[in-house]
């Protein structure tokens, strides 16, 4: 449900599409739609945490820098080049000439350091941009086409984090002041897509920007899009959205496993697959709850899980149990986890509870000193199932849980406040650093919903982004990483492929983990 892009071992992912598909000649015009589970909150990038919202505002954006999805090189984009210091604390980029706003105003090194500045200004209420580019300490434009970011520290990840189309996208001053407070219901960006329409509960509709001609070097297409619009229809039910795409009337669905499985030999679709770049499913708990600061209590809710069950149920089968908070596919990711993570244990959860003073009432429920073990948990529709069959192995260890299913923007609004107790979440990112934004004291009222205040771990997740050698990085995370499961701050569930199933009258549509969707080459056959 939350945010972020990207990756490490970056290949584009197709099935075979026969040679016809494959030699088409690109034809301009029509429409593509791309259904989705979730509705974004807002379209400003600046205060959004929703990763819909990351993604619809990526395509009417653009980034400083990108990632290559075939090398994972970080190359210039909306900079003709850039250079670092010797210190690393010193990055100097140089803006390219003739982009221009889709309201005409146009793209400067002073409109960046304005787009920075308003990020950081706590009064614009950034959700997650803000993390991205914690610790700068200043921000200057000496002309036009140069822009000087300096860091109190150097940071390993902000090199890639300005590959971010959707968070850190130049914005302009001159629409967001017009529009006040109704901006991010009608975005102004310099990329691909222009804003056409936001119609509440059903779709946002884009339309290709005409003037368009600054794509990423990788892409084949150099200038505009192809088709005349791109159409987001907002579907909440998985079967009426596989409907949809039976019917016609959406073209791209990010599908379940299951249903993935049985499109692979439809003529009439092709099914797109990679490895998701981070965790597909993670059980947050909140550890200012009462009960919940004990960390037996949260020990035993990760041995109740039967992760396998739970992947074979949701995934049919394709996916991978988490043992921490990092996937493979990340760079830290310290293997040992899977010989230390806290492993499926229904006796030994038992145990755990009752060293805690919990003992089984006549219901099978725990009880102590005249108070059930019970909590809620808070979902979204998308994780319906996982949370029936988490509910009933609490109920086998003797945890009543309740389940409580709320729209996904009020759901990251509550557990970001710390009004809740237990939470379904996932998440995709490109770098260890994640970890900062996740489970570092400073990001409680953010994306630490957990409320972690570890100092010990605020160290090293502060030492880790601030280290430029790898191997040292690589020792710093596999320690933060131990710390988070061992204090069982959160219950990783399963690391997950990400599935696209497309009707074939879409070509060109590729995926990377890098950069997601990779839509600027493709067009619709009329």
């Amino acid at each position: 449900m939350f945010i972020l892009a990207a990756c490490s071992s970056d290949k584009e992912s197709t099935k075979d599409q026969g040679d016809d598909l494959n030699q088409s000649t690109p034809q301009s015009g029509g429409t593509i739609t791309i259904a989705a589970t979730e509705e974004p909150d807002t379209l400003d990038p600046h205060k959004t945490g929703m990763n819909v919202a990351s993604r619809i505002t990526g395509l009417m954006g653009a980034s400083l820098l990108t990632n290559d999805p075939e090398t994972n090189e970080i190359k210039p984009f909306l900079a003709d080049s850039y250079t670092v210091s010797k210190d690393g604390k010193t990055i100097t980029l140089k803006i390219r000439q003739g982009i221009v706003f889709h309201d005409g105003t146009p793209l400067t090194a002073k409109v960046y350091k304005e787009t920075f500045d308003r990020i950081l200004n706590p009064e614009t209420g950034a959700k997650v941009a803000a993390n991205f580019i914690a610790g700068i300490k200043t921000v200057s434009a000496p002309d036009d086409q140069t822009l000087v970011i300096e860091l109190v520290v150097p940071s390993a990840p902000f090199l890639s984090n300005l590959a971010l189309e959707g968070y850190l996208q130049p914005l302009s001053l001159t629409a967001i002041e017009k529009q006040g407070d109704d901006y991010g219901r009608n975005p102004v960006g310099v990329g691909p897509w222009k804003f056409k329409e936001w119609v509440n509960g059903q779709s946002i509709t884009l339309v290709r920007n005409e003037e368009y001609k600054w794509s990423q070097s990788f892409y084949e297409n150099k200038e505009k899009a192809y088709p005349e619009k791109l159409v987001y229809k907002f579907i909440k039910d998985t079967q009426t959205m596989i409907a949809a795409l039976d019917s016609g009337s959406v073209d791209i669905v990010n599908a379940a496993a299951k249903d993935a499985q049985r499109y692979r030999n439809n003529k009439k679709f092709e099914v797109l697959e990679i490895d998701s770049q981070g965790i597909g499913l993670f059980l947050e708990m909140n550890i200012e709850n009462k009960i919940l600061k004990d960390k037996n209590v949260r020990k035993a809710i990760n041995m109740a899980l039967n992760k396998e069950t739970i992947i074979k149920a949701v995934l049919n089968g394709e996916g991978k149990p988490a043992n921490g908070p990092l996937p493979p596919t990340i760079f830290g990711y310290d293997p040992n986890v899977e010989s230390y993570g806290n492993k499926y244990n229904q006796e030994n959860a038992i145990k755990l509870l009752e060293s805690s003073g919990w003992s089984k009432n006549s219901t099978g429920i725990m009880e102590k000193d005249g108070e059930v073990l019970r909590f809620e948990l808070l979902t979204d529709s998308t994780h319906k199932q996982p949370a029936q069959i988490v509910q009933a192995m609490f109920k086998e260890i003797g945890i009543d849980l309740s389940i409580q299913t709320i729209e996904a923007g009020t759901l990251m609004e509550k557990v970001s406040k710390g009004e809740y107790e237990i939470s379904f979440l996932k998440y995709t990112y490109n770098d260890p650093d994640v970890l900062y934004i996740l489970f570092h004291s400073s990001q409680i009222g953010g994306l630490n919903h957990a409320r972690v205040q570890n100092a010990k771990l605020d160290a090293l997740l502060e030492q880790g982004r601030t280290t430029i050698e790898t191997e040292e990085r690589k020792k710093i995370y596999a320690e933060a990483q131990k710390i988070i499961v061992e204090e069982a701050y959160w219950a990783p569930i399963y690391t997950q492929k990400e599935y696209y199933i497309v009707n074939k009258r879409v070509r060109g549509l590729k995926l990377s983990n890098s950069n997601g969707l990779l839509i600027h080459d493709s067009w619709v056959k009329q």
